[in-house]
Order: structure tokens, then C-alpha cells, then sequence
């Protein structure tokens, strides 16, 4: 009778572990078949989400890097910006990079005064920070969490973090250089976000470390 108690939850651990969780990737503006690539190599099921219904069947969101107030625009055109942020105050673990991560702020500065947002963390970004498409450039970030060495990160007119609130957990920071210190990744709960595409580099841990957070949820 103990070696059955003690056997069902390793059974169902390693039913979890194994699952091929639905993850949505935005499908309305950006970089959406590189992400679409990454999780189908992380053991992910991609789902190109552009309707409520879409949005509804999924347990996991990315946004991808594009043009945020385009983006923002079009989520209200496909009735998607509240459903989207009523699944996110419920729940819904949601990763973006670049342009979603500003998608996923509370507070947005130098932005259009019409732009919307998420509210899915708690923190206030700087949208084109770096500068503008000739200012992109490559780093290596120690980033938290993430183990066999730093991760190869590209900017492309990227947002940084200027302000966290408490229970966000900051992820990495800019090494050198003029933007020493910046912030460019975070989590709160199952929420993350990064400055940087990660979806371009080949590198699949930051997909990773988002699937299995879709897992454990």
C-alpha cells in the first residue's frame, strides 16, 4: 500500500514533464514563425492565435517582437485586448520579447499616447531604448536561471525595463557599455519577458524555461 502512494506522484510528474502543452504565438504583426519554430522544438504545440476562440484553447501565450503600437492596434481591431487581458489576470503564463514586452508592462514610456497595454507585469519600460534600427547590436547577458553559460542576445531597437515592482524577479541586465546595468529580462509569477529576441539566435533555453513554465501551470 506505501509503494503505491509513493509511486502515483512520480507517474504523474512524469505524465506532466512529457505533455505537449498548446502555446498560442500572436499571429497578428512580427516575428511570429521564428517563435512558432522555437516551440516546436522546446515539444510545444504552436498555435497561430488571432481569434478569441484561438486565444481561449490555449495554456500558454508568446508575443512575439514586431511593431508594438501596431500590434496594440490590432488587438483591439480583432476584439482581442480584453479577452487577452482578462486570461492574463487570470492566469495565463505569457512570454514576450521586444515588442511584446512592452505589450506586457504596466506602464510604457515614450510611446503613443493611443497605444494599449497588458498590465501582465509590473513594471514600467522604455519602448526603442536602445535607439533606433542602426543602434541594434549583440551582447552575451548572464541570465538567471539558465544553466551551460551566458545567453547570445540580439537588441533590434529594443525596450529596456527602468522600473520593477515587488515580486519581479529581474533576469538579466546589460553587462557593458553605455547601457551598463539596464534590465532587458523579467518574471513575475509565470510571466516573462526579455529586450531581446531569443527566438533568432538558435539558442532554445529562454523557449525552454517558458514551456516548462506553461507545464508547471
Amino acid at each position: 500500500m506505501n509503494g503505491s502512494a509513493v509511486a502515483a506522484p512520480a507517474a504523474q510528474t512524469s505524465a506532466r514533464e512529457s505533455a505537449q502543452p498548446a502555446i498560442g504565438v500572436l499571429a497578428l504583426q512580427g516575428d511570429v514563425r521564428e517563435h512558432v519554430s522555437a516551440l516546436e522544438r522546446c515539444g510545444a504545440r504552436p498555435v497561430l492565435v488571432r481569434r478569441v476562440e484561438e486565444l481561449a484553447a490555449v495554456d500558454g501565450l508568446v508575443l512575439p517582437g514586431g511593431e508594438s503600437t501596431a500590434i496594440s492596434k490590432l488587438l483591439e481591431v480583432f476584439e482581442l485586448l480584453e479577452p487577452l487581458r482578462a486570461r492574463l489576470r487570470d492566469g495565463l503564463p505569457a512570454f514576450g520579447s521586444c515588442a511584446g514586452m512592452i505589450l506586457l508592462a504596466d506602464e510604457v514610456l515614450d510611446t503613443r499616447p493611443d497605444a494599449k497595454h497588458l498590465s501582465g507585469i509590473d513594471m514600467t519600460v522604455r519602448r526603442n531604448a536602445f535607439g533606433r534600427q542602426v543602434d541594434s547590436f549583440e551582447t552575451d547577458l548572464e541570465f538567471a536561471g539558465l544553466d551551460d553559460g551566458p545567453v547570445r542576445a540580439v537588441f533590434i531597437r529594443a525596450p529596456w525595463v527602468e522600473r520593477v515592482g515587488e515580486g519581479v524577479e529581474v533576469l538579466a541586465r546589460v553587462p557593458s557599455g553605455p547601457a551598463a546595468g539596464r534590465i532587458v529580462a523579467v518574471r513575475q509569477r509565470n510571466v516573462l519577458a526579455t529586450s531581446f529576441h531569443p527566438e533568432v539566435t538558435g539558442d532554445l533555453r529562454v523557449h525552454r524555461m517558458f514551456v516548462d513554465l506553461v507545464r508547471a501551470s
